[in-house]
């Protein structure tokens, strides 16, 4: 259980929440672990099979307390407040910078080109001896073109269609040299390129699957919050996409995602027999792979990792959560700009 911005998250299958007075506590088989009184808390996250208790839940909704309840694999299952809310005028405040989105898309394109060029960066810290010398220059030539993309975007004023224009030229540039990044010995584990709907590589495979578990958790934050997760400002709106998940997973994809799956990789934990091959060409990861990846996937978001605006501790699996509280502040008002993630 950890508090961050007035919210606790309660992540310990069997735990117990209970009301106690004026308080919440939290008990681990029959144990008390944490006490916080109700004043302190503005909502409460939990994940998986956690018994919250009918008095602590009437509390909080009393109180205006939100409580939302997320599976084990941090999908949205439902969400308790009480009568009064400021989700009406949170979702107006929403709609109404959507139609004006310049400096949100902007956070967003600096946090993701940033975050793509330390991945890069890490790359050549930990295996710049084992680079060729080909690969490392052009890795290296990626890394000043990305370091200008952000300056420009930085310092421009440019409208969202230019904004959205710079995401995909550093995106087009940082999966250029991707495949230098993989050290598997099957040849059929290489990267020509990102293919999806379906993917036509292992590698495409593993990604796809990961971008689908983030998104799942980057819905699960919007909602959490209070946020429509089906609008938002850098991904146009469509029927039936999760535009502000979208938005949201962009600067969180490049650490969460592609380095888990480089990982995976590299390490060996997942070889090409990994993977199979259906009708048309499509590749997906076998049940056994499945396994492999989310257990990795839980096991990553539990490193903890210093936040640059909170500068505070937190793990990873968090951290779309935390950026949909900051998101929301912004749009209420309560911070003047939505600061983006950045990974050190």
């Amino acid at each position: 259980m950890k508090k961050l911005l007035n919210t606790i998250y309660v992540t310990t299958e069997g735990a117990v929440l209970r009301k106690d007075g004026e308080n919440l506590v939290a008990e681990v088989e029959g144990a008390e672990r944490a006490r916080v009184p109700f004043h302190m808390l503005g909502s409460v996250v939990v994940f998986g099979a956690i018994h919250v208790s009918p008095a602590l839940m009437a509390a909080c909704a009393g109180g205006g307390i939100t409580l939302v309840l997320l599976d084990r694999n941090g999908r949205f299952q439902a969400r308790i407040e009480g009568p009064v809310t400021g989700n009406v005028l949170l979702r107006r405040a929403q709609y109404k910078a959507s139609d004006a989105p310049e400096e949100i898309v902007r956070s967003v394109v600096i946090g993701k080109v940033a975050n793509q060029r330390a991945v890069l960066m890490r790359s050549l810290r930990d295996y710049g001896e084992e680079h060729e010398a080909e690969d490392r220059a052009a890795i290296e030539a990626v890394t000043e073109r990305l370091a200008r993309i952000l300056r420009r975007v930085e310092l421009s004023d440019d409208t969202v269609d230019l904004l959205r224009g710079s995401e995909g030229e550093a995106a087009q540039l940082y999966f250029s040299v991707f495949d230098h990044l993989i050290r598997s010995p099957d040849p059929e584990m290489r990267w020509h390129g990102r293919s999806r709907r379906p993917p036509l590589d292992p590698v495409n495979a593993l990604l796809s699957f990961l971008y689908t578990l983030l998104t799942h958790d980057c819905r699960s934050a919007c909602e959490s919050v209070g946020l429509d997760p089906a609008v938002g400002f850098l991904h146009r709106d469509r029927p039936g996409r999760p535009s502000l998940a979208l938005d949201l997973m962009e600067e969180l994809r490049p650490v969460l995602a592609d380095r888990l799956a480089l990982s995976l990789i590299n390490r060996r934990q997942l070889r090409v027999r990994d993977f199979e091959v259906r009708d048309a060409g499509a590749v997906f990861l076998s049940d056994e792979a499945r396994k492999t990846v989310l257990t990795a996937w839980q096991e990553r978001k539990k490193d903890e990792r210093q936040h640059p605006f909170l500068e505070e501790k937190a793990p990873l699996g968090l951290t779309p959560y935390l950026q949909a509280q900051m998101l929301a502040r912004h749009l209420r008002g309560d911070l003047d700009a939505y600061p983006p993630w950045f990974w050190k």
